[in-house]
């Protein structure tokens, strides 16, 4: 078997996990369910506390997206849970989401070690959709905290691609060009691109956009 990582568009792999919640199977456990697995570089650390305490605020903002959390990083059960209860007698804020307990194993095969950064993981980011397709990955430094509100947006631009057969243009819903309208799939020969230029508001035949079906 080919020893790689896995790539956008392939499923995610089958794998059972220690968990703050017990054990789980992914992607089984999350079957029907978005769900974003996050690994972080050690527990009680600076910067990772503060990203556990951005993903929690909102995690109801994810649940609403049918979106679950699980973090991950290379410490024991023990270690997670410890610094749960720290995080929530210090700072009033209950980590809900699971947090997987790995040896090294997990996050060599998903890629989530850098060489040349000791043992610790990076700031991955794997968002897996409701089939349990990779849809997009995500590295960070370990010296940099993620933009949490981004993640966010990805995941409700991808299902709304997804529902309406659509392109999500930059910036989206803040577009420079297009503001929060979306991109209208190009056409692939001469009548169809005369026809999107006359039902859509266009640039040119190739950059045909239009409202959302349904705003929320």
């Amino acid at each position: 078997m080919e020893n790689r990582i896995p790539l956008i568009g392939e499923t995610f792999p089958d794998m059972e996990v220690k968990t703050t919640h017990g054990t789980m199977n992914l992607p089984k456990d999350f079957a029907g369910k978005w769900f974003i697995l996050f690994s972080h570089p050690a527990d009680f650390t600076p910067v990772c506390t503060t990203e556990f305490v951005a993903f929690q605020n909102r995690y109801p903002e994810f649940r609403k997206l049918n979106c679950e959390l699980i973090g991950l990083s290379i410490d024991q059960v023990y270690s997670h849970i410890k610094w749960h209860d720290w995080i929530l007698e210090n700072l009033k804020v209950d980590i809900e989401f699971p947090i997987i307990a790995d040896n090294g194993d997990i996050s060599k095969s998903l890629g989530f070690i850098h060489p040349g950064k000791g043992t610790n993981t990076v700031r991955a980011v794997f968002i897996i959709d409701d089939t349990a397709k990779i849809r997009a990955i995500v590295y960070y430094p370990q010296e940099l905290g993620r933009n949490f509100d981004e993640l966010l947006r990805m995941v409700r631009a991808m299902q709304i691609a997804d529902k309406e057969h659509v392109a999500m243009p930059a910036n989206w819903p803040n577009n420079e060009l297009i503001g929060d309208k979306v991109i209208v799939p190009p056409a692939s020969d001469i009548k169809s691109a005369k026809y999107k230029q006359s039902r859509y508001d266009n640039y040119d035949w190739w950059f045909c956009y239009r409202d959302l079906k349904n705003k929320e």
